[in-house]
C-alpha cells in the first residue's frame, strides 16, 4: 500500500451542504482513507492509497459532486 495525502481546491463551496457532499464523493471512493474539507480555505484534504485510486480519480469525483476541483501546486 502506498499512502499518499493531497491537498485539492475546490471552488463553488458555499454551506455545509457542500462540505457533505464533497466528503460523501470522496469517502465512497475504494481507496481514500480519509477526507477533510475545509469550507473557509475552500480545500480538502484527502489521504488515499494511490495504487488502489488515482489522483484524477479524486478530482473527477468532486467535479462530479458539481464543483470545480485542481490538485494544489499543479
Amino acid at each position: 500500500m502506498s499512502t499518499e495525502t493531497r491537498v485539492i481546491n475546490i471552488d463553488g463551496m458555499t454551506c455545509g451542504g457542500c462540505v457533505k457532499s464533497v466528503d460523501s464523493a470522496l469517502t465512497q471512493l475504494e481507496g481514500v482513507q480519509s477526507v477533510e474539507v475545509d469550507l473557509e480555505g475552500n480545500k480538502a484534504s484527502v489521504t488515499y492509497d494511490s495504487s488502489a485510486v488515482a489522483v484524477d480519480a479524486i478530482v473527477e469525483a468532486i467535479e462530479e459532486a458539481g464543483f470545480d476541483a485542481v490538485v494544489a501546486g499543479e
